[in-house]
């Protein structure tokens, strides 16, 4: 499930005679900032017959239904090989340059690994399947490992943990949920605790939490069992809470599963779950304490394959609002359905240049859309043949290239 560009932070250090200007990169999950969209040029408009040409593939990922983490010199790909979750690294041509394992895999419903490696300034952050919070430099070697889940009294929920780590500043947020801290802030250097946030008594899910900057400040918002709320990203105090559950009531009982990033644009907050859960657009107040409630819309419930905001348009999939298992257009600004659409089967979607990619769930056909709020609107398409499982894992994309990761077979694609 994640990518991914990397996002370029400046920062001055001053010293008495010079100005030194540090580059950080930052490579996450759905690309700069969570969003789904790559910021690339010049790629395809319409693929030829059969795809686009496949540059290469390499299998003995393990186990998986995570994406790739694209660097300027590597990719980095999690699975799991027997009980253990490990990491791989290979180069942009596909060879294997290492292996670690960094944790105990999740041995019960559906057995692969979900964590997308963050990688920041030369470390990858990851979450194992039992909890484990790591710490892995770029050669592969552990710099540091907590299983958060055993130090917060947390537990799994029945599909396992699908968490990658959010990086802000020099912390990295994991979230344990439970009955002693709902997020909790790690040193990147050693692993020490430097926040925690007040426990919502709430279950752990499977959303990556969303970094927002807004009225000066940095918030962190999530959703966890019946809660969305936002803490300050500096110290971990919650900012502000919104019962879904209590809005969430009209759509009868519903299964608390939430897997979506939330969409952040202007000032205002988007929220989707598969499940039944209704999808909400929120006002945040002037100092960032407070949100609103600006629509709902009650069919539209992305499960796990992300959504993408393009102008005024959100693009996702629908799992229990009917029509089941359809792609769907909603109105940004209105919360009106504008189109959905039956293509195979739901899946996830990700943005680049202008063009939507669709990659189904159940029988792996990639598509390129061009994004149309009067109807689905499919240029090209083409059957991913190799691996086994369901096709859970986001398609990624870096320097004109499309990775697709299905089971133990990553692939890639020459898409520019």
């Amino acid at each position: 499930m994640k990518s991914i560009f990397p996002k370029l932070l400046l920062s001055l250090l001053f010293c008495t005679t010079s100005v030194t200007i540090v580059y950080c990169q930052l490579y996450e999950w759905r690309g700069p900032d969570r969003t789904g969209i790559y910021n690339e040029t010049g790629l395809q408009k319409k693929w030829p017959v059969g795809g686009p040409k496949l540059l290469w593939e390499t299998v003995g990922m393990g186990d998986g239904y995570s994406s790739a983490t694209v660097t300027n010199d590597a990719v980095y790909v999690t699975g799991r090989k027997d009980s253990s979750d490990v990491l791989i690294a290979l180069t942009l041509d596909g060879k294997k340059k290492w292996e670690t394992v960094y944790g105990k895999a999740w041995m019960a419903n559906h057995t692969g690994s979900r964590c997308i490696p963050t990688y920041y300034n030369g470390n990858l952050f990851l979450v194992s399947g039992s909890g484990d919070i790591v710490c892995v430099g770029s050669d592969g070697k552990i710099k540091w490992s907590k299983n958060h889940y055993r130090l917060y009294e947390s537990k799994p929920l029945m599909f396992g943990i699908s968490e990658s780590p959010l990086v802000v500043d020099n912390m990295v947020i994991a979230s344990p949920g439970g009955k002693k801290a709902s997020l909790v802030a790690f040193n990147i250097n050693d692993g020490k605790v430097v926040w925690e946030a007040e426990s919502l008594n709430e279950e752990p899910q499977y959303v990556n939490p969303k970094l927002i900057e807004y009225a000066g400040g940095k918030m962190i918002v999530t959703v966890m069992g019946a809660v969305i709320f936002a803490v300050d990203a500096k110290d971990g105090k919650i900012l502000w809470k919104v019962n879904y559950a209590s809005v969430n009531a009209a759509t009868g009982k519903v299964m608390k599963n939430h897997a979506t990033t939330p969409i952040y644009k202007d000032g205002y907050i988007l929220i989707a779950n598969g499940y039944n859960w209704v999808a909400l657009k929120l006002k945040l107040s002037g100092d960032g304490n407070s949100a609103e409630i600006v629509w709902e819309n009650r069919n539209f419930d992305p499960q796990l394959g992300g959504i993408v905001l393009l102008g005024n348009n959100i693009y996702g999939t629908n799992h229990m609002s009917k029509p089941v298992d359809t792609w769907v257009c909603v109105d940004w600004n209105t919360g009106k359905t504008l189109w959905t659409s039956k293509w195979y089967s739901k899946g996830s979607i990700i943005s680049a240049d202008g063009m939507l990619y669709l990659y189904e769930e159940k029988s792996g056909h990639v598509a390129l859309a061009n994004p149309d709020p009067a109807k689905l609107d499919i240029i090209s398409e083409f059957q991913i043949t190799k691996g086994e499982g369901p096709f859970w894992a986001h398609p990624v994309i870096s320097k004109g290239r499309l990775y697709i990761r299905h089971g133990d077979v990553l692939m890639v694609y020459l898409i520019k």
